[in-house]
This record gives structure tokens, C-alpha cells and sequence, in this order.
């Protein structure tokens, strides 16, 4: 019986809609509609051009960039929606609403086939993309139809009592749906805001780091409560429910939460900040961006560790730029017990000083530190001010340096010789000499 009701009423709503298709005030409206159409299109031509010049000045703004590329490819249908908004407010201020119904209808397909491509060409996700497009697109199949208000109330009726909150399918429905569009607003307007304040001078970068952390955190966490809040759910009720989850993701987050508090740690000590020059375990490089969860720290090989920010809590770390960028290296070397030791310390010295990198206002130092087995042990000590250039590298240059002036002026770097002795009745005998 139902059955055959739905096909009575469908063939009813068929009729009628045929009715409606022969009046003359159905041809009005899509002779507006084409009318409109044309305008829109030739107005997108002139508007383009200029909108175009001015997308081309923005700079340093991907997400920003993307959101006005995608508009300005959709001027006209952007422009002939407006249009038919004004024509539909226009007639039914002056005639009957049934005689601008096929306007209505333009307009919201219109609408949501503007939403719906615009998503596809801001949303990344693919499928979060078309998961909105079908839902506009079913939205406004509904409108259409006239029974949008019916669905909302049979939505509204497949609900669960959860304590005081009757939670409903549309409830989660819209809840989900601001979710979505707030915290991509929240997260558009964090990354802005980390931007700008990344290029303050007046900040140091752990200030601006941190202020960039705090704003992307509050802003999801502000946008999530006024959705919720939107959709008439009670936070108040929620709160034992809350609670237990709360407990619940502690336990299972307790590393992720560790590493977030140890950021923020990081930044308010000032231990570390972007572009310090560190060592931990093993790994030298300097930082190049610190997140919520990891420091990035980058090799001079070009290898890109992400290390957890609790590791920079309870492990040692060396820092060689914390509070200057001036870093002190030494240089073992020896020389044959025919040079002299007060020339030597001077040539090395020379040496030293003629690498570029080493510092200038700090004299290097050369000291005699032992009288070896076969050579003139010295340590050469010198200073730099770019260890995120490298230490290796700087080390290698003074070596050679000194090898140089040592060959220029006849000094030699001895090295152990051993000599085996054959006796007569065939014993061996090894003795040491230079």
C-alpha cells in the first residue's frame, strides 16, 4: 500500500511539475535564466583580468592563493548566482512566489555546484572533498523537492538519549559539518597568524614559535566549542562523559601529550630555538623548525631527523650556539723532535689564521702537550662563529694549512717505524726507532 501511495504521489508531483512547464511564466523565467547567464559571463570577462592582477601580488600565502584561484576560475558562475539571487528577491517582491519557483531552482543548483567545485579545488583530501560535494549536492536535491524540512525531522527523530543530551542524527549531522568548516577556518587563520608573526623582528624566534603553537591550539580548540555549541548540544552534560575519555586518551596519548608539554617547555626556557647548532646522541646538525610534537634537526648531509621534544627534556643535549654562536676547536698534531717547538707554535698559529672561518679577534693558541715516542705532541686551539657551517670541514682545513707551511719550511710529521732483526739462530728480535 505504501508502494503504490509513493508512485501516486511521484506521478501527482509529475503532473503537476508538466502544468507548471507549459505556463507562460515557466518560458519568462528561463528566458531570465539565459538572459542572465549571457551577462554573467560577458562581466566575467571584464572582472577577471583585474581580479587576476591582483592574485598575482600575493606572496608567502599557498592556502590563501589556492582559495582566490579557485573563485576567480568560477567568476561568471559566481556572478550569474548573484544575479539570479537579486532577480528571485526582485520578483517575489512584485508577483506570486510560484511564478519565480524555476528561478528558485537555477539558484540552487547553481549554489551547489559552486560549492561543490570550489571544495574540490581548496580541499586537499580528496575524499573529504567529494564526501561535501555529495552532500550538497543531496541538500540541495532535497530543497528542490521540497522535502528538506521532512528529512530534518526524520533525522531529528533517529535519536539516543545520552544522560540529560538527546543526541539525534541530525544533531551529529550539523555538528560534524560545523566542525569541519570551523576548524579549517581555525587552522586558515592559525597558519596566517604564524606566518606573520614569524617574520616579526621584534619577537626572538622561541617567542615566535610559541605564540604560532598557542594560536593554531586555541583557535581549533575555540572553533570545536562553538560548534558543538551551535547545534544546541550541552557542553555542561557532557562532562563526566568528557571526563572518562579524557582519562581514557591520557593513557593512550601519554607520549604524544609528553612531547607537546616538552615543547612547550622548550620554548618558554629558550634551551633550543630554530637555527641553534646541537648535538644529541650522536647527531650534529642545527634546527631547523620546532613543532608540537618533534624538533627538526638537520645534518650537514642533508638528512632530516625529527626528534620527539621529551628527548630534549631527559637526554643531554649539547647546544653550541646557546648563548653565542663562538665555538672553540682543537687540533692534534706532531712534528719530529728536529724541529723547534717555539717556530712550530708559531707557523701553526700562522696556519690557523690563514683558514677563513677561524676567528680573527680570538688568536689561535698552540701549546706543547707531551714529549711522545716518536714526535712533538702540540694541540692547536681555535675559534669559529659558524658551527652550523660544520666542524668537520673547518678541522680538515686548518689540517691541511698546517701541512703546508710545515712542508714550506722543512718541517716533518714523523710517524712510528718498527725494524725486525733476524739473529743468527734464527730468534727475531723487533727493536723501535724512528
Amino acid at each position: 500500500m505504501d508502494f503504490r501511495n509513493a508512485i501516486d504521489e511521484s506521478l501527482a508531483w509529475a503532473s503537476r511539475w508538466f502544468d507548471y512547464a507549459v505556463t507562460p511564466w515557466f518560458f519568462y523565467q528561463a528566458a531570465i535564466i539565459v538572459t542572465l547567464f549571457l551577462v554573467a559571463k560577458l562581466a566575467a570577462q571584464r572582472i577577471e583580468p583585474l581580479v587576476e592582477n591582483r592574485a598575482r601580488q600575493i606572496k608567502g600565502h599557498p592556502g590563501l592563493l589556492r582559495v582566490v584561484v579557485a573563485l576567480l576560475r568560477r567568476t561568471d558562475w559566481i556572478l550569474f548566482t548573484v544575479f539570479l539571487l537579486a532577480a528571485l528577491v526582485l520578483m517575489r517582491a512584485v508577483t506570486w512566489p510560484s511564478r519565480s519557483h524555476f528561478i528558485y531552482i537555477a539558484l540552487s543548483l547553481s549554489l551547489a555546484w559552486l560549492f561543490a567545485s570550489v571544495l574540490s579545488r581548496i580541499i586537499r583530501n580528496r575524499f573529504v572533498a567529494r564526501a561535501l560535494g555529495w552532500l550538497t549536492w543531496i541538500y540541495a536535491a532535497l530543497v528542490i523537492l521540497g522535502i528538506d524540512d521532512d528529512t530534518a525531522a526524520f533525522l531529528d527523530g533517529l535519536a539516543i538519549p545520552l544522560g540529560a543530551v538527546r543526541l539525534s542524527a541530525l544533531m551529529v549531522l550539523k555538528a560534524a559539518l560545523l566542525l569541519i568548516a570551523t576548524v579549517w577556518l581555525a587552522v586558515v587563520v592559525g597558519k596566517y597568524i604564524d606566518e606573520r608573526v614569524r617574520i616579526s623582528e621584534e619577537l626572538t624566534p622561541s617567542i615566535r614559535v610559541l605564540v604560532g603553537k598557542v594560536a593554531k591550539v586555541g583557535l581549533v580548540l575555540v572553533a570545536g566549542v562553538i560548534a558543538l555549541s551551535s547545534v544546541g548540544l550541552d557542553l555542561t552534560a557532557l562532562t563526566i562523559f568528557s571526563g572518562a575519555v579524557g582519562v581514557g586518551l591520557a593513557f593512550g596519548l601519554q607520549k604524544v601529550v609528553s612531547n607537546f608539554v616538552s615543547g612547550i617547555i622548550i620554548l618558554l626556557d629558550k634551551s633550543i630555538k630554530p637555527g641553534d647548532t646541537i648535538s644529541l646522541e650522536g647527531t650534529f646538525g642545527w634546527v631547523r623548525e620546532l613543532r608540537a610534537r618533534f624538533v627538526s634537526v638537520v645534518t650537514r648531509d642533508g638528512r632530516e631527523y625529527l626528534i620527539p621534544n621529551e628527548d630534549f627534556i631527559t637526554q643531554r643535549v649539547i647546544n653550541w650556539s646557546f648563548s653565542d654562536n663562538l665555538v672553540r676547536l682543537d687540533v692534534n698534531f706532531g712534528v719530529s723532535y728536529d724541529a723547534d717547538p717555539h717556530k712550530v707554535s708559531e707557523l701553526a698559529i700562522k696556519a690557523a689564521m690563514s683558514v677563513g672561518r677561524v676567528e680573527a679577534d680570538r688568536r689561535p693558541v698552540c701549546w706543547l702537550t707531551d714529549f711522545g715516542e716518536s714526535s712533538l705532541n702540540f694541540v692547536l686551539r681555535f675559534w669559529i662563529h659558524d658551527p652550523q657551517q660544520g666542524l668537520t670541514n673547518v678541522r680538515g682545513r686548518v689540517l691541511l694549512a698546517l701541512w703546508d707551511t710545515f712542508r714550506e719550511n722543512g718541517i716533518d710529521i714523523p710517524y712510528p717505524h718498527r725494524e725486525i732483526i733476524m739473529k743468527p739462530d734464527g730468534r727475531a728480535e723487533k727493536s723501535g726507532g724512528r
